[in-house]
């Protein structure tokens, strides 16, 4: 390539399939949520499958805030650590759920087979302290933009 792009890299749109290939691959998010007119951005350690991030966390502000204001706003990215400065990123809207019952399980099914420690077996159930909060974050607009350099 050649004239003022050159190096720079062009954005693309990436496809539902590379979104949600992208999103079970990662492992942080940024989660936005907002009420009373302050908005909180926290990173929060998922699980993503069928189009919902699942997370354990404490109560504390950012479950008041979700429980207020069930609407919120969701970053992954990832940047390329190789020099050529590609990277990756999706932005999604969606909205908190506080789980409980067998959707629980589930969701802590999810996340112990992302975060197994030992590969070839599951990681071991541990019961849940008292202030564990288990959450979804159904996702319902979604995009994302990718540079390859």
């Amino acid at each position: 390539m050649t004239g003022p792009d050159r190096g720079r890299g062009v954005p693309r749109e990436l496809s539902r399939a590379e979104i949600d290939d992208f999103l079970r691959g990662q492992r942080i998010a940024r989660l936005g949520c907002s009420a009373r007119g302050e908005a909180y951005v926290v990173p929060l350690i998922y699980a993503y499958d069928d189009g919902a991030i699942v997370a354990v966390t404490t109560e504390g502000r950012k479950t008041a805030m979700l429980r207020e204001n069930p609407r919120v706003c969701v970053e992954v990215d990832e940047y390329d650590l190789d020099g050529r400065g590609s990277w990756r990123s999706v932005i999604a809207y969606g909205t908190f759920a506080e789980l409980a019952g067998a959707a629980v399980e589930h969701a802590l099914t999810l996340l112990r087979d992302r975060f197994a420690r030992t590969a070839g077996r599951a990681a071991e159930p541990r019961p849940l302290g008292p202030d564990v909060v288990v959450l979804q974050i159904t996702l319902d607009d979604i995009s994302g933009r990718a540079v390859e350099r």
